[in-house]
C-alpha cells in the first residue's frame, strides 16, 4: 500500500513541512525539488500548489492533501475532509479572505459593491457571495499582485490575509470579511473506502492533530504538601484530571498537568504562594486526546 500524499507549494510549505516533522514524520529533499522525501516507506509525497490539490484529490491522482477550505470551497471539489487543521504561514489562526478598497473609496459595505469591477483568485466564492447578497458586480480573475490594481483596474478586492498588514502598506481598507479558511486534511472519496489508506490517513490525522495541540499546551509538574493539595489543584486548569503521585516524604505528592500556556505566566506564581515548589514547565511534541 503507497498513499499519495500532496503537502502545498508555496506560502504554506514551510508551516507544513514543520507541522508534519513535529508529527514525527521527516521530510528531505532539494529546496526544488517536488518530489521530497519521507522516513515512510508507505507514503509518497510531492509538493503541489494549494489551489490544485482539492482537484487532483477528487480525480484520484492524488489519495490525500493538505490544503486550503477555500480552494476546496473555490473548486467545488467532491472529496472526504477528513479534519480542519488550524494553522497558516505566520501562526495557529484561520486566515480571512476581505473585500478591500482603497481608504478614500466610498464603499462601506459589500452592497455598494454594485456595477463595480472586484478582483480576486477565489472568483467562485466570491461570485457566490455576492449572488447570497443579491449584488450585480463584475468578478474578475487575478494572476497576482492584486493588492496593486484599486483604484485603476479594479474598484474593489477580495484578498488573503492573516494580519491585514499587506493590505494597509497598499492604502487599503478592510470592509468586511468574505471567507474564514483553515488548512483541510482531505481525502479521495475511493481512497476513503479502502481500508488500509484511510487506516494510514486517520493515523496521520491523529499525529498532526497532536502535534498542533501541543502547540499551544505545556507541562507542568510540581511538589505538594498533602495539606496544600486542594488548595493547589483549584488553581489549576487541567486538560484533564492532574496525574498526583507519592514521594519518597510520605507529606508530599507530586502533581503533573497539561495546561494553556498562555495561562502559565498567570497561574506559576500563584501555585509558588499556594505552597508548591520544584514547580517545572516544559514543552510538550504532542498532545493526543
Amino acid at each position: 500500500m503507497l498513499l499519495k500524499l500532496a503537502l502545498p507549494a508555496g506560502s504554506l510549505k514551510e508551516s507544513t513541512v514543520a507541522l508534519m516533522k513535529k508529527a514525527g514524520y521527516v521530510i528531505t529533499g532539494s529546496a526544488r525539488s517536488y518530489y521530497p522525501e519521507i522516513d515512510d516507506p508507505e507514503i509518497q509525497l510531492m509538493l503541489v500548489r494549494a489551489q490544485e490539490i482539492p482537484r487532483y484529490v477528487e480525480s484520484g491522482d492524488l489519495d490525500a492533501g493538505l490544503t486550503g477550505a477555500d480552494w476546496t470551497a473555490e473548486n467545488g471539489s467532491r472529496v472526504h475532509k477528513v479534519s480542519e487543521l488550524i494553522y497558516a504561514k505566520q501562526g495557529l489562526r484561520p486566515v480571512r479572505w476581505v473585500l478591500a478598497v482603497p481608504e478614500n473609496s466610498p464603499v462601506r459595505s459589500v452592497r455598494d459593491l454594485s456595477g463595480k469591477r472586484v478582483a480576486t483568485e477565489l472568483v467562485n466564492v466570491v461570485k457566490d457571495y455576492l449572488r447570497k447578497k443579491k449584488v450585480k458586480a463584475e468578478v474578475e480573475f487575478s494572476w497576482g499582485a492584486t493588492e496593486a490594481k484599486p483604484p485603476r483596474l479594479a474598484d474593489a478586492v477580495v484578498e488573503l490575509t492573516e494580519t491585514g498588514s499587506s493590505l494597509r502598506a497598499n492604502k487599503l481598507r478592510i470592509v468586511e470579511t468574505i471567507f474564514s479558511s483553515t488548512t483541510l486534511l482531505i481525502a479521495n472519496r475511493q481512497a476513503w473506502k479502502n481500508q488500509k489508506k484511510r487506516e494510514k490517513i486517520e493515523n496521520l490525522n491523529i499525529l498532526l492533530q497532536g502535534a498542533l495541540l501541543a502547540e499551544v499546551k505545556v507541562g507542568l509538574k510540581m511538589n505538594v504538601r498533602k495539606t496544600d493539595l486542594e488548595k493547589i489543584l483549584s488553581l489549576i486548569p487541567a486538560l484533564l484530571k492532574p496525574t498526583i503521585a507519592g514521594l519518597t516524604d510520605g507529606q508530599w505528592l507530586d502533581v503533573e498537568t497539561i495546561i494553556d500556556e498562555k495561562v502559565v505566566r498567570d497561574i506559576i506564581p500563584k501555585l509558588k504562594s499556594a505552597g508548591a515548589q520544584g514547580i517545572i514547565e516544559y514543552p510538550l511534541n504532542k498532545v493526543v486526546v
